[in-house]
């Protein structure tokens, strides 16, 4: 009989470490391997950024590198004309690869955008018909 309460004891604890074990395996499955793949991602995004990339930082600022200095984990952007430098730390992503510069406005006469251009609203179309204004009644007049 103290044989089976001995068994009965040691199965408690056995049962114990293997919930332990689990805890464990969930918590690696649920935080710690989607941290990593995180860190790798952002890891390979930092190494294949290069100059003429658009990216946006962390506090959502969006602008063009125009340098990125390894050795200080500094990178410079260029937002309109202002030049900013920023820790790499603070690239939040990257928006677009390659040279962003904004290309030169074209205008292209087949194209129809659907927006007015400033001559098109101020042109005065003459075939229309001249809109009449109300004839009312005057009673003295008919007299």
């Amino acid at each position: 009989m103290n044989n089976l309460v001995l068994a009965a004891g040691s199965g408690s604890g056995l049962t114990s470490i293997l919930m332990i074990v689990v805890l464990f395996g969930l918590m690696y499955f649920m935080m710690i391997r989607p941290q990593r793949k995180a860190q790798e991602k952002k890891k390979e995004m930092m190494g294949g950024m290069q100059k003429g990339d658009t990216i946006v930082t962390i506090g959502g600022l969006h602008g063009v590198i125009n340098q990125i200095d390894q050795q200080a984990q500094t990178v410079e952007l260029d937002i309109e004309g202002v030049y900013l430098t920023f820790d790499l730390r603070a690239i939040g992503r990257v928006a677009e690869k390659g040279n962003a510069a904004p290309a030169a406005p074209t205008s292209d006469a087949t194209e129809d955008t659907g927006v007015a251009s400033a001559s098109e609203v101020n042109h005065i179309d003459d075939s229309a018909e001249a809109v009449k204004p109300d004839e009312s009644t005057d009673d003295k007049t008919e007299k």
